[in-house]
């Protein structure tokens, strides 16, 4: 399967469900390969529906899209997990086993996802952990370690497999604003080297100041900054 030409994320004339309410309608997009993108709203906007949506945690019940390569309005049961090898996701609470060393949380989701070599697992998680600067921290259990340095972990996790692009929701939610500099400026190392991201985010003060596109969720839409102008108010609760 190759997205060489094809962008990562396709939408077409979506509607976005929260339960039975619909919190988006009429979305389209694209996000090209390599792209880095913001998604920033109010709570309760549909930022975290969307992205549930692209990776199939919640049903698309109207429109079209297409997520590395995947129909996700016609995705089975089956696909999911192939879909979501394709793309790395990262959530604000971490969501690491706190009875498990670093090591064994990232082997945990490396046999799940079909791994089977004890050598070639050892050997990519001391890949990924040096790559989120993390080089020593293997044997660590989760509550060892600094909020920043759990996230690390985190976005580790997601580097795995090689996705084609990382899905955040959130992922300096629960850090202060130095620690969340620093999980910004990894998660631009990881883009600047081909790895398409998508971040949804509450702290515009990431936001401002930066070049890249932004998604915004306002009033049921999905307003693109390439198409429109639009405010991007600090802190925006």
């Amino acid at each position: 399967m190759s997205f060489s030409n094809d962008p990562v994320v396709k939408v077409q004339d979506a509607c976005i469900f929260q339960d039975n309410n619909t919190v988006l309608s009429d979305v389209n997009f694209e996000l090209e390969k390599g792209e880095f993108v913001f998604l920033i709203g109010r709570t309760g906007g549909g930022k975290s529906s969307l992205l549930k949506t692209l990776y199939a945690d919640l049903p698309l019940r109207l429109g079209q899209i297409n997520v590395a390569g995947y129909n996700i309005g016609n995705i089975r049961n089956s696909e999911i997990p192939m879909l979501r090898r394709k793309i790395g996701i990262i959530f604000q609470d971490f969501q690491l086993f706190p009875d498990r060393t670093v090591a064994e949380n990232l082997t945990f989701v490396m046999k799940a996802t079909g791994w089977k070599e004890g050598s070639k697992i050892k050997s990519r998680q001391a890949e990924v952990l040096m790559q989120v600067g993390l080089g020593s921290v293997g044997t660590k259990m989760p509550h060892q370690l600094s909020g920043g340095e759990q996230q690390r972990v985190v976005i580790a996790r997601a580097l795995i497999n090689d996705p084609v692009m990382l899905i955040a929701d959130e992922p300096t939610g629960n850090l202060d604003p130095e620690v969340s500099q620093g999980i910004f400026r990894l998660f631009q190392d990881i883009n600047k080297k081909g790895t398409a991201v998508l971040m949804a985010t509450h702290d515009h003060n990431l936001v401002k100041g930066q070049t890249v596109r932004v998604l915004k969720c306002e009033k049921g839409k999905l307003l693109d900054s390439t198409k429109e102008k639009f405010e991007i108010k600090t802190n925006l609760y």
